[in-house]
């Protein structure tokens, strides 16, 4: 189908997507509205995208190689043992993924969104009104205008999907991931961590990933990501979805955050935490949901908006991408509006109940009902891992 004016909600990677989607799908009139006024590119920290899903986006022509990346190659898990410095390796796994640092690969991909779509930053969604045939969106600054379809593409706290599914609510699972990333040079021997391996190092009740990324200047930055139950007392508002970004963390939780590195984590990799600057750390809590339907009248939802599933998938910006792919092809293959978003709602609504499924399964193995770490050797973490992924879609599902 060709024409029609389409809104996009939130310009980060889901929402640029989406633009060369509707771009690709013939809209003629295309506007992203993005709240944050700052540069998004600046934000550091890592996203991992499994070989085989990159191979499918390239060829949607949503990734290309010039987007600097990283290879890995495996995945070595590691338990605390006395004072060897990398801990014990328990095992080793396959890991076929490339990794990303967000800001640059944000650029990268806004690069390709062309000129004629409008980027308004700066405005925030204050209100959403469906008609049979089309949507009203009302801004901050008062501006009121109508549009043929809106894209939410506007994250997990999504006014899009709160107009679509008011029922629906963020579930809070337990625990938190903290977050950081800092200059390889800052790292003392980082030789002794090859650069092709991904690091689990697992503790009882929790896990730090740990993985480089490319800085976007031809060099590499530490990311990790730990995962606990946060303490008592945290103070942090976890009923609805929260986050402290970079530099607004309290000491309290600064202090767990290290208190872990100190005495779960094998000395090489407890540094870690210490050696993040507290405007490089942040805190995301994990949350689940999933919207019931991917489109609801002239409303469409991609991402985080759509679906949240925990991390541990290793797929969320694959996800993300995948969801401005079906509904690109759902855009260039109907007929009218309401053929496209049915299509576009039963190719992806399942994939985001599995992923929120899988989800959760790997958090409990991983953090809520971790096994005995120390007693596991590669055969048992084999057997355990099969167990854990299930259907085998860790890295996201195959593009169908």
């Amino acid at each position: 189908m060709r024409g029609g004016r389409v809104a996009i909600v939130g310009g980060s990677v889901a929402g640029c997507a989406a633009a060369l989607a509707a771009h690709r799908g013939g809209a003629e009139g295309i506007t992203v509205y993005e709240r944050a006024a700052g540069q998004l590119a600046d934000r550091g920290v890592g996203l991992a995208m499994h070989n085989d899903r990159y191979a499918e986006l390239e060829a949607a022509g949503y990734v290309d190689a010039a987007m600097p990346w990283i290879q890995l190659v495996r995945r070595c898990w590691y338990v605390r043992d006395g004072e060897a410095p990398l801990g014990r390796r328990v095992g080793i796994l396959p890991f076929p993924f490339r990794t990303y640092n967000w800001g640059p690969f944000w650029r990268e991909l806004r690069a390709r969104v062309p000129e004629s779509v409008e980027f308004r930053t700066g405005t925030a969604i204050e209100r959403l009104e469906l008609a049979p045939d089309s949507a009203e969106l009302s801004t901050g600054d008062g501006r009121t205008e109508r549009f043929d379809f809106v894209v939410g593409a506007d994250g997990y706290r999504s006014v899009v999907r709160t107009a679509a599914h008011p029922e629906v609510r963020p579930e809070y699972a337990g625990y938190l991931a903290w977050r950081g990333a800092f200059p390889i040079e800052r790292l003392p021997d980082p030789g002794l961590w090859p650069v092709e391996d991904c690091v689990y190092a697992v503790f009882p009740g929790g896990h730090a990933i740990i993985y480089r990324i490319p800085d976007g200047r031809g060099g590499h930055r530490v990311n990790w990501v730990l995962y606990a139950a946060p303490p008592d007392g945290h103070g942090l508002p976890l009923d609805s979805p929260t986050s402290l970004p970079p530099g607004t963390l309290t000491d309290a939780l600064r202090a767990c955050a290290l208190e872990i590195a100190d005495t779960q984590l094998a000395p090489y990799w407890g540094q870690l935490m210490h050696l993040t600057a507290p405007e490089e750390l942040f805190i995301q809590p994990m949350y689940d949901f999933t919207a019931p339907r991917y489109a609801v009248g002239r409303l469409a939802l991609t991402g985080d908006a759509a679906t949240v599933a925990r991390p541990h998938t290793g797929g969320g910006a694959v996800k993300a991408l995948q969801d401005a792919t079906a509904l690109g092809s759902a855009l260039t293959s109907a007929a009218s509006w309401p053929e496209a978003l049915a299509a576009y709602d039963t190719r992806r609504s399942t994939v985001g109940r599995s992923m929120v499924d899988l989800g959760r399964r790997l958090g409990l193995g991983l953090v809520q009902q971790s096994p005995d770490w120390s007693a596991m050797d590669q055969s048992g973490l084999e057997k355990w891992w099969r167990q854990a992924d299930g259907s085998s879609t860790f890295g996201g599902r195959k593009l169908s």
